[in-house]
């Protein structure tokens, strides 16, 4: 039986091997145990249908890759069995044949590999062809029954014929075939029970197995992740506190120098030195503040119009250069978020990759964003009001993202000529631990768009309430 804990492809390969052991199981019985077990000697048709399976067995070893990720065809290679399983047990006995219940195999295998369709499509093919062995069992022993009838009938010729009917009592053969009769009815209903409950309860526990499968792929996923964040934190930690020093003696050079500077162009020039440095110093001033908000897991209530303004002051400080271009719906603009010190940089981040995108495309710094609010497709558990959920479109108007890039940008760091993605992988990791989510898309007009879904608060709604 397949087994959920390891690759498609080992499964498949695995299922070939199991149909060349049932290959061979066919060839032994008929041999070597056909008198054992009471099987009708086959006749030579079966020969040639043994051949074509052999060469069927042989092409499915061969390419049993061709069904990996394919339920259409890995269901049509189950079909192929429960048809030469019934043709097998056709020619060497029918509903007699003691090995009938094999035909539930490839109905479990269904059950734990493919949709409900499947072990319901297989179940209703293997009774219906047992339904029509059980119909054609020969009748045994009617010339067994007929003889003592007739034997009767010419010892007591002159008697009513009527009468001795009545008064005659059942034969023995007689009521054996009625109690084979039963026999064969019984063992038709326990098959259909058999197929139900491999079709209803393997099928509803297989379905389980892969949903926690996924979540644990998932939740490894997200462990690996966590830990190249928790690396790189700590040596982003350690480089800011190196910087600390060094940026200090400069704002005091910078200083002493601005004292004694009178030439215009050293002037500009110190201004620019004094623009770099008050952005290093803004920054480490968030680190510290950053990393004592999630130290001690502290969370705020802000609302999206005070987010929306800290962002635009970011965006005007950091990246003057930039043109920001904001739509936000009425009803978000007084929707409050449960935040920390971590969501404004994880936003920055994305805006300023728009940005840079724009700007390489010849089209200027620009990102548009678009901030609306939608209902959240999952229900809350202790009340029937859907949540609500906060939806943040940034748009830049670069060339776009590789496809072969787009499903791992924000979830592992990638190659690539621009970079490794770490600013995308940071902002990922930080609206996750923030209860949001972050999507990236190809814009139909050209672009990408970094969608970035996160929680409303379930309690507050507004201000002020």
């Amino acid at each position: 039986m397949a087994n959920l804990n390891v690759p498609f492809s080992a499964n498949q390969q695995q299922l070939a091997l199991l149909r060349l052991v049932n290959w061979g199981l066919k060839i032994g019985l008929i041999v070597f145990a056909a008198d054992l077990f009471g099987l009708t000697t086959p006749p030579t048709t079966l020969n040639y249908v043994l051949i074509f399976e052999a060469c069927y067995v042989g092409f499915s070893y061969r390419f049993h890759r061709l069904s990996i990720d394919n339920h259409g065809l890995l269901f049509l290679t189950l079909l192929l069995d429960t048809l030469f399983w019934a043709t097998w047990l056709y020619f060497t006995g029918g509903a007699t044949n003691a090995f009938v219940s094999l035909l539930l195999l490839p109905i479990a295998i269904s059950a734990i590999t493919l949709p409900r369709w499947a072990p319901w499509s297989l179940t209703a093919l293997s009774t219906a062809i047992y339904s029509l062995m059980i119909m054609t069992i020969p009748e045994h022993g009617v010339d067994d029954t007929a003889k003592p009838a007739a034997a009767m009938a010419d010892m007591h010729a002159g008697h009513d014929m009527s009468q001795m009917a009545m008064d005659m009592p059942a034969s023995p053969n007689m009521s054996h075939s009625m109690d084979m009769g039963s026999h064969y009815l019984g063992m038709w209903f326990n098959f259909v029970i058999s197929a139900l409950v491999l079709t209803i309860t393997v099928g509803f526990i297989a379905k389980r197995i892969r949903q926690k499968n996924i979540e644990l792929r998932y939740l490894r996923e997200a462990q690996l992740r966590q830990e190249k964040i928790l690396a790189l934190g700590t040596a982003s930690a350690q480089m800011a506190h190196q910087l600390a020093t060094p940026l200090a003696t400069l704002r005091l050079l910078v200083d002493e120098i601005s004292d004694t500077a009178h030439v215009a162009e050293q002037t500009e020039l110190l201004a620019e030195m004094q623009q770099a440095l008050n952005r290093c110093e803004v920054t480490l001033s968030d680190l510290r503040l950053a990393t004592e908000s999630i130290r001690e897991q502290k969370l705020v209530q802000q609302s999206v119009e005070q987010l929306v303004a800290l962002l635009s002051e970011q965006v005007s400080l950091l990246m003057p250069k930039t043109q920001l271009s904001l739509h936000i719906s009425p009803e978000a603009e007084t929707a409050i978020l449960h935040t920390d010190m971590s969501l404004l940089p994880a936003l920055l981040a994305l805006i300023q990759n728009g940005a840079q995108a724009s700007e390489d495309n010849q089209q200027g710094a620009k990102v548009d964003i678009n901030i609306s609010v939608s209902q959240s497709p999952s229900r809350s558990p202790s009340t029937q009001i859907m949540p609500q959920e906060i939806s943040m479109i940034i748009r830049d108007y670069g060339v776009g993202i590789a496809t072969h890039i787009l499903p791992t940008l924000g979830r592992n760091m990638v190659n690539s000529p621009k970079g490794m993605g770490i600013a995308v992988l940071l902002s990922h990791t930080s609206f996750e631990r923030l209860g949001g989510k972050l999507y990236l898309k190809a814009h139909p007009q050209g672009g990408t768009e970094a969608i970035v879904i996160l929680p409303l608060d379930a309690k507050v709604d507004h201000i002020g309430v």
